[in-house]
């Protein structure tokens, strides 16, 4: 049972996920609205108001087939032309900025209710348009179910206008980095206020001799049944510490965890089933990939062909700020159960390398950018200032300085602007309280 609930749970979550999920629900929506109104068509509903408001009922048979039949062929019309101009932007937003960016611009819930409401609308006009009978007199005429179809199509024009409007704003790329950020900053701040790891790590047992669980399947691992496997701890009496970081793209036959207690087959296929996989990723199940897909559009825009480093300055900014988040997060997490004791550990992929990965791209491909030497190195001295609660935070960030002043001393020729770039280097130098020494600037 607990399987079967789990992985209800899980198939939820990425069904959710989809951009066809939301204008399902509005289409079926649409078509029981179109049979709750032919019902109460058939309970007299039009017959009422003809005799008591005759303005709000569409009493002439031809009339009604004409607007429906507009309706239907004009909101088919908006739909093509809509969808046709999201593609378009989307190819261009995949050009300019980075492919990985296009799954969250697809799976903007806005975009989907407003093609949902049409789909809606388009449905109910067809279902009141079939319902049209050619012996209808006005007593029989679904004349109120017209009058809304009227109604519903307007809405329709309106959200069209509110669409292009959206459209035009969601594929500006300060919306898309904000968006990016908003997205990994709700995240991290979800995984900050839920730790209490500190505490946690000495009660944790060491895994070195624990049993190995094998995944059965291939995809990124994207979510944990947290409930359940808390359950499946509670049942089986052991501890499980989970392997690869959420995000890892996971080969079958891989270990994914360990349990502290040997468990058969039919117990191992209980515990896997807590753990979701899916063949895309998503910023809001994982933060890392906010700054995987900032970095990827900085690089993007000081590449030759486009040649905006304007952008790439901005996405240093916000992952500067995401940055100062994940110091205020340990590199561990513990999950606890209603005991307090902490029986889950979970695989996170560590500051040094995640600042590492950020960085090294930067690094290649912006290192003869003095402008961008410069931000990247002012990121490490607002993080070196910054308040952490990770250990060695601070050599990490020195380590990672050096490297930029390595490439800024063989990459820049001119004097003056590497002086430029070692005065932010001799600001870090002052408030350094490690043993690690940052790179001089030799005359």
């Amino acid at each position: 049972m607990l399987k079967i609930i789990t992985r209800s749970r899980l198939f939820i979550a990425n069904l959710t996920g989809k951009i066809g999920f939301y204008p399902s629900l509005f289409a079926l929506g649409g078509l029981v609205f179109g049979f709750a109104m032919l019902y109460a068509e058939d309970r007299g509903v039009s017959s009422f108001l003809i005799e008591n408001a005759p303005q709000l009922v569409i009493n002439d048979a031809e009339t009604a087939r004409t607007l429906l039949s507009t309706f239907i062929g004009g909101i088919i019309s908006l739909m093509v032309f809509s969808f046709s101009m999201v593609m378009i932007l989307l190819n261009q937003a995949s050009n300019n900025y980075s492919p990985r960016i296009l799954p969250g611009l697809i799976s903007n819930k806005k975009h989907q209710n407003v093609l949902g409401f049409y789909i809606a609308t388009l449905i109910y006009c067809i279902l009141i348009l079939l319902s049209i009978k050619p012996t209808d007199d006005k007593n029989q005429l679904p004349g109120f179910a017209v009058l809304v179809g009227i109604v519903l199509s307007m809405l329709v024009l309106a959200l069209f206008i509110y669409f292009i409007h959206s459209i035009s704003e969601a594929i500006q790329i300060n919306k898309i980095i904000e968006s990016i950020y908003n997205s990994a900053k709700t995240r991290l701040q979800q995984l900050i206020s839920k730790t209490d790891d500190a505490l946690s790590k000495e009660d944790f047992p060491s895994s070195e001799d624990w049993d190995a669980i094998e995944v059965n399947r291939t995809g990124y691992f994207q979510t944990i049944a947290v409930d359940a496997l808390l359950e499946l701890c509670n049942t089986y009496d052991c501890s499980v510490e989970v392997s690869v970081p959420k995000g890892t793209f996971i080969l079958q036959g891989i270990p994914i965890a360990k349990c502290s207690k040997a468990l058969d087959d039919e117990q191992k296929e209980q515990l896997l089933t807590c753990f979701g996989f899916s063949r895309s990723e998503i910023v809001s199940h994982n933060y890392i990939l906010g700054f995987k897909q900032l970095t990827e559009i900085a690089i993007k825009a000081m590449s030759p062909g486009i040649n905006d480093p304007g952008t790439a300055i901005t996405c240093i900014d916000y992952l500067s700020e995401l940055f100062a988040l994940r110091l205020k997060k340990e590199d561990f997490s513990f999950i606890k159960n209603q005991e307090k004791q902490a029986v889950i550990k979970l695989r996170t992929i560590d500051f040094k390398e995640l600042i590492y990965f950020v960085f090294a791209p930067l690094r290649a491909y912006c290192k003869q950018d003095v402008i961008m030497l410069h931000k990247m190195l002012t990121a490490l001295y607002f993080l070196q200032q910054s308040h952490s609660v990770i250990e060695n935070a601070e050599t990490i960030i020195i380590d990672e300085a050096n490297r930029i002043l390595e490439d800024a001393k063989a990459a820049i020729t001119n004097k003056a602007d590497l002086k430029g770039v070692f005065d932010i280097r001799n600001k870090m130098a002052a408030i350094n309280s490690t043993q690690q020494e940052l790179v001089a600037l030799d005359h």
